[in-house]
């Protein structure tokens, strides 16, 4: 039975080992961001420009990971791309697949650490704090990336102390817990729970060999506990699949099934030949030494996941078609969703941008389509088409939308810099927004000249058609303008726009000289009116879209 001064110990120890995982924990955050702000966004256009080459792709993944020193943030990354339709389920696994390589490399560090080092660590954690109080933006960066390397060592040494494992009631607790909990399908569990509640395997790999460092777990239970954590990473990247398109399911669905393949070929052997095991990783690491202990435990977990990967890699399309196999495509619903953005993209600035435009250009498809059927209307009514204009109509407020709110949520995440960038898109967002509107008033107008039966005469027809082919050359052009930043061709556009204002003038009153001649209706007469202010100020839309390049307002007047 226990005293009560012994009781007290072990509370505190266990208070020691919490507060050292949890100081590692914040530490690899710190580093992480820093690490991830450092590589910019040629990590992430890295990222995006992958090839269908399975062997670049693994590095691309473990590059990513070793550099952001987190497995489940580049699965994360890798299901936002998939879910925005940058990348493919062929072009995600190999980048999975590397990643778990990437992430070994904390724990070769944790293993590799000694007094000399952990002095320098410590100092890597005073630095970095205090350049986390500078103005400049760059010293503070570099500050996060020096305190978090700095904190992840202080955690370690905190967990690894004599009032955490040095304790030897502790070192008892535990050889008592190991000696009953050493049922290699019960530790993969444990390494499975505590993987997910702490969501870093990293964190989780890193306790392990600082227990084995400190001879508190011995090395033949560790390596299923290692097993477990590798399971355990995928919880989040399930998580982050959640409201997401089937194939980002699918992409959180192969992490977990590589995990799970892998996990069951080691056990295997493991469970077999345990001590053939144990004697060849001594043999790499030689010596009874904390590091050589600890080196044993990080060399085997680095076997495990390239190993994992040499063997599943031949089989990437047999993964992806077990993933399409369970996870089918949902029927389409009423319910609408962005094409090519995911908020899951705001951590990637640079390929957020880029899926914005992809997404304002598809609205720009539509907006143009409801002006072509809308002003058909006018000649040739069809009820059909109002039910299509409508359709498009909601999808493109839906569009503006949810767009301008993750524009908003975008904001949070850029440089300065790129502030005026989102100010132009919100309001190119309410430009193209606007034309819809217009359509739909076209449509209106085309539906009450039916019911009325009421038509514009050939001369009138042929007028609103010459002022319209001005209109769609000014569509052509300021798209261009707009996905190409082509400043030079907005002359041309301005131009143009100023065809449109001529011809309004002169089509209005070559109308009123038609309508004394009696050559038109008189109940023509307001929706001619109608038809050719509005395409008037679909045309001013139109120049700001282009000039969005160079003034965030849009206008063309504003800029000097």
């Amino acid at each position: 039975m226990l005293t009560t001064e012994e009781i007290f110990q072990l509370i505190q120890s266990l208070i020691w080992l919490l507060a050292g995982v949890g100081v590692f924990i914040v530490g690899m955050n710190f580093m992480s961001a820093a690490l991830e702000k450092c590589a910019g966004s040629g990590m992430k256009r890295m990222l995006e420009k992958i090839s269908n080459n399975r062997f670049s792709g693994v590095g691309i993944g473990a590059g990513v990971t070793a550099i952001i020193q987190s497995s489940s943030a580049t699965t994360v990354m890798v299901i936002g791309l998939v879910n925005a339709g940058v990348m493919t389920l062929m072009q995600a696994t190999p980048i999975i697949m590397g990643a778990n390589i990437g992430t070994t490399v904390t724990g070769v560090l944790v293993a590799l650490k000694n007094d000399y080092f952990n002095m320098l660590m410590y100092l890597f954690a005073f630095t970095g704090i205090m350049m986390g109080f500078a103005k400049n933006e760059k010293v503070k960066v570099v500050g996060g990336l020096c305190s978090g390397l700095g904190l992840i060592f202080v955690g370690l040494n905190v967990m690894s102390s004599e009032e955490a494992f040095g304790n030897p009631l502790v070192e008892k607790m535990f050889t008592n817990i190991f000696s009953v909990v050493n049922f290699p399908l019960l530790l993969i569990f444990i390494g499975v729970v505590f993987t997910a509640l702490i969501q870093s395997s990293s964190a989780a790999t890193g306790v392990v060999i600082t227990m084995v460092g400190s001879g508190v777990l011995p090395l033949k239970l560790a390596l299923f506990i290692v097993l477990g954590a590798n399971i355990g990473t995928c919880v989040t990247a399930m998580l982050a699949s959640v409201g997401a398109n089937a194939n980002s399911k699918r992409v959180a669905l192969i992490h977990l099934t590589f995990n799970v393949i892998g996990t069951i070929l080691f056990t295997a052997i493991i469970w077999i030949f345990t001590q053939p095991c144990i004697d060849f990783l001594c043999f790499l690491f030689p010596g009874e030494s904390a590091m050589a202990l600890q080196m044993r435990i990080s060399a085997f977990h680095v076997i495990f996941n390239v190993t994992t990967t040499c063997l599943l890699l031949p089989f990437v399309k047999q993964l992806v078609k077990f993933s399409c196999f369970v996870i089918k495509n949902k029927k389409k619903s009423k319910e609408y969703a962005l094409k090519y953005v995911d908020d899951r993209l705001l951590t990637m600035p640079p390929v957020a941008f880029m899926q914005v435009k992809k997404e304002m250009d598809y609205m720009m498809d539509l907006v143009e389509d409801n002006v072509n059927t809308s002003l058909a209307a006018l000649e040739n009514f069809n009820a059909e088409n109002g039910a299509k204009i409508s359709e498009q109509e909601d999808i493109i407020d839906f569009t503006n939308g949810a767009l301008t709110r993750f524009l908003i949520k975008l904001s949070a995440h850029v440089e300065q810099s790129d502030e005026n960038l989102i100010g132009s898109y919100f309001h190119v967002l309410n430009d193209l927004e606007r034309i819809g509107d217009h359509a739909e008033n076209f449509y209106e107008m085309g539906e009450e000249m039916n019911k009325k039966n009421v038509k514009f005469s050939e001369q009138a027809k042929e007028k609103i058609k010459s002022m319209y082919d001005k209109v769609t050359e000014m569509f052509k052009v300021s798209r261009m303008v707009f996905e190409n930043s082509d400043k030079e061709r907005l002359s041309e556009l301005a131009a143009l726009e100023n065809d449109v204002d001529a011809l309004k003038k002169n089509l209005t009153a070559s109308h009123f000289m038609r309508l004394a001649e009696g050559l038109c209706q008189l109940e023509c007469s307001p929706y001619y009116s109608s038809v050719i202010s509005g395409l008037e100020r679909v045309a001013d839309h139109l120049v700001n879209v282009g000039y969005s390049i160079v003034n965030p307002i849009g206008s063309q007047k504003e800029v000097g």
